[in-house]
């Protein structure tokens, strides 16, 4: 007996997402595309995208830094576009999965009762992307207008190092003429601090023979300010107060593409409303709750026209 297995999926999927909150059934669509590496399907997050901008009615730059990779900007302009713009930055790609690992299929975004959804990218960082295109809908949806243009970046490569997608693009004119001023990206509150010495003193009270070497090491000491007289974080952290968030600063614990962003001399906080939530990125059984994925959507309601309406600073002269 044969069983048309393409039907059977279909029937699976509609019957799961009906009735449920649309940002929430866009965001289970998004899961579903296999951007996978090693060979992520970009062309499909490439349509997806094309289809949120003409949904939002935003205009989608597409930038090919490389054979193959692509970095598209959507831009919702500001007011006052001469000043100094806000980024979003996240990316498509997700790392690769142990299917033996997982309870259910990675990439069928499956949610079970508790309304937890399993599918790679969920935690890292597919959430992200679309908590920030529907808090983007919802504020356009209200009318509300923003001084400074935002810009939705969304980049290849990230999770095999950022060297085809955003370290090449930062260099080139194209990233110059967004006229970023702050930026918005994956991870936890980031500070840069020097561990070298520590890892020295570790390996030396190991006793002989034991040394390290770093597979990756980036030399740039840029700091994003996280002091209160900085404009753009007490901007950022008086309104997660405002939302009754606590903020703990703490360094992230792997390489985001904020580095890149950083290395150019510009501010980047690495921001996910992931609260009460077991920690996932790269991990089995991923996956995030339906009610904290729409919590983060009111979240970035708040924070993101707070910060595209911080008023003129030194830096937009």
């Amino acid at each position: 007996m044969e069983i048309d297995c393409t039907s059977l999926v279909l029937n699976v999927t509609s019957q799961a997402t009906s009735g449920e909150d649309p940002s929430v059934n866009l965001f289970r669509e998004y899961l579903r595309l296999r951007t996978v590496h090693p060979e992520p399907d970009y062309d499909a997050a490439l349509r997806f995208l094309d289809r949120i901008a003409e949904e939002l009615g935003l205009p989608m730059k597409k930038i090919e830094v490389c054979p193959g990779r692509v970095v598209s900007i959507m831009t919702w302009q500001g007011t006052n576009p001469a000043l100094k713009s806000i980024l979003l930055n996240s990316h498509t790609d997700v790392v690769p999965v142990y299917q033996e690992h997982w309870k259910y299929d990675a990439f069928a975004a499956v949610k079970d009762a508790e309304g937890n959804i399993y599918a790679r990218g969920t935690q890292d960082m597919k959430c992200v992307t679309i908590q920030y295109i529907q808090a983007i809908r919802r504020l356009k949806a209200e009318g509300r207008e923003c001084m400074r243009t935002i810009h939705l970046m969304f980049v290849p490569d990230e999770e095999v190092g950022g060297h085809k997608g955003m370290e090449t693009f930062v260099k080139l004119p194209e990233f110059q003429k967004l006229n970023i001023g702050f930026a918005l990206d994956e991870g936890k509150l980031t500070k840069n601090l020097t561990f070298e010495e520590q890892i020295k003193k570790w390996c030396k009270e190991a006793g002989e023979g034991i040394t390290y070497e770093f597979a990756q090491k980036h030399m740039n000491q840029n700091l994003t300010s996280t002091d209160d007289s900085d404009p753009w974080w007490k901007t950022f952290s008086t309104t997660c107060k405002a939302m009754n968030m606590t903020l703990e600063k703490e360094i992230f614990p792997a390489a985001t593409d904020s580095r890149f962003i950083r290395a150019v001399g510009l501010p980047a906080i690495g921001f996910s409303p992931m609260n009460r939530t077991p920690i996932l990125l790269h991990d089995h059984n991923e996956y995030l709750n339906e009610q904290v994925f729409l919590k983060g959507i009111q979240v970035y309601e708040n924070l993101v026209p707070a910060l595209a309406n911080v008023p003129a600073l030194p830096c937009d002269t």
